[in-house]
């Protein structure tokens, strides 16, 4: 999954991979994504694309150590089979947070 990840990212310019034990995309100082231990990807999306993501891809939010992370959604397995989906939501996730005010 690393590997696919990393191409992901190549996609998007500006994005900075970091972290050793948990990988995550950051922008202006802001996680966008990262690939939890279960190698599942997680997106940081506006309310409106996470609300349009969970239900095209029938995703679940993303829940962390009990926590639920409310501007995140985990990508459906399956949907890794279609890169036109997995590309959309990715570049919508680096649009988001790349317009937040930087940390």
């Amino acid at each position: 999954m690393l590997d696919r990840y990393r191409d992901l990212i190549a996609t998007y310019p500006g994005l900075e991979l970091k972290g050793k034990s948990m990988p995550y995309t950051s922008i202006n100082g802001h996680m966008s994504s990262f690939l939890s231990p279960d190698g599942m990807l997680h997106l940081r999306l506006s309310k409106p694309d996470k609300a349009a993501f969970m239900e095209q891809l029938n995703a679940r939010e993303t829940v962390q150590h009990g926590v639920v992370m409310k501007e995140y959604a985990e990508l459906p397995e399956g949907a890794w089979n279609d890169p036109g989906i997995v590309a959309k939501y990715f570049k919508l996730s680096g649009d988001y947070v790349g317009g937040l005010k930087p940390k």
